[in-house]
């Protein structure tokens, strides 16, 4: 009787193993061809996968064009198409569901990251991953999405190389001989999402208009350009996607402007004209990514200046000083 019951327990311990033994789900393809690869274990049909993927079964059986009645083959690869019915890339995504990884190529950007993924908002990349910069590096793991609950993936543990794992629920698998549609999604619950980044101006330029104190003859009007399409740090990864990248230290100043919240321009010797360029405050960290106007007028109050600022930027760099020391990059 006592070795019967060791018998039992020793096969539901194999089992779970079993169970946890899964890879983690890992992204292939790029906008908007995005899927996941499976292969086929023993039992497993069109329906047992539509179930654990959260997926008609027909969709699986078109995307790899098989006919439906004649079914799957064991060890036979598939591909399991991502779309709104079983991805989600919401700020809250998070409770219920199964992280998505993408492995980090050589150069690779997260702005590159987020065009390839849908489009997936970089707030909500650094989130998940409890990312600070916009630093990749080559070969790490970054979630760039969720699976919504299917009911026969349990959630992977995160490889080692992925800054923060996610936690997940395991949710039991139903038996793979029933033949049920796609069960209803449960809601989500929802968290507080990350803050919507503004909309950046299309319709309109920007056109801060400077002056300087008082105290100061007046320097020449700037002239603005308008701005392009895409955020500031956007631009800014597009522009040092090349890995050419230049490195200022020093003071900078501050001039007064009526930008809009949330952009922040700069005047600059060297950098041309539109270049957007990130300063760095290093006695906190905190940076803002400003566009190029003009260059920095020859007069004695800006004597030794590296750049200087529209006066919004001050606040988001944490200082009220009228010169104050900064770390800038840009194109080179």
């Amino acid at each position: 009787m006592v070795k019967t019951f060791m018998t039992i327990v020793a096969g539901l311990v194999l089992c779970v193993a079993g169970a946890n033994a899964q890879d983690m789900l890992q992204v292939e393809g790029t906008t908007p061809d995005l899927y996941l690869t499976h292969t086929v274990k023993k039992g497993e049909t069109f329906y047992s996968l539509g179930r654990a993927y959260s997926i008609s079964p027909k969709d699986i059986a078109t995307e790899n064009s098989i006919s439906f009645d004649k079914g799957l083959q064991l060890g036979q690869t598939v591909k399991i198409p991502l779309n709104n019915n079983n991805f989600s890339q919401k700020a809250d995504a998070v409770t219920g569901n199964t992280p998505v990884y993408h492995k980090v190529e050589e150069k690779e950007t997260l702005y590159r990251l987020s065009l390839n993924h849908n489009k997936v908002p970089l707030d909500n990349i650094r989130h998940w991953n409890n990312l600070t910069g916009d630093g990749l590096k080559k070969d790490s793991y970054v979630i760039v999405g969720f699976l919504k609950s299917g009911g026969g993936i349990p959630a992977p543990a995160a490889p080692a190389t992925t800054p923060v794992p996610v936690a997940t629920t395991p949710v039991n698998t139903p038996p793979a001989t029933k033949p049920e549609p796609a069960p209803a999604k449960s809601e989500p619950v929802v968290t507080k999402p990350e803050p919507a980044k503004p909309e950046p101006v299309t319709t309109k330029p920007d056109t801060p208009v400077t002056t300087p104190p008082a105290s100061t003859p007046a320097p020449e009007p700037v002239k603005t350009a308008p701005v392009a399409s895409g955020s500031f740090e956007q631009l800014y990864a597009q522009q040092t996607s090349k890995g050419k990248v230049t490195t200022e230290k020093g003071p900078g100043g501050w001039f007064k402007s009526n930008a809009g919240a949330g952009k922040y321009y700069a005047l600059h010797n060297t950098a041309q004209r539109g270049t957007i360029i990130k300063v760095t405050n290093p006695l906190n960290g905190k940076y803002i990514y400003a566009k190029v106007l003009e260059s920095i007028p020859q007069i004695k109050q800006n004597a030794g200046l590296i750049i200087k600022l529209s006066d919004s930027a001050l606040e988001a760099l944490g200082t009220s000083d009228t010169k104050f020391y900064v770390e800038l990059n840009y194109e080179d």
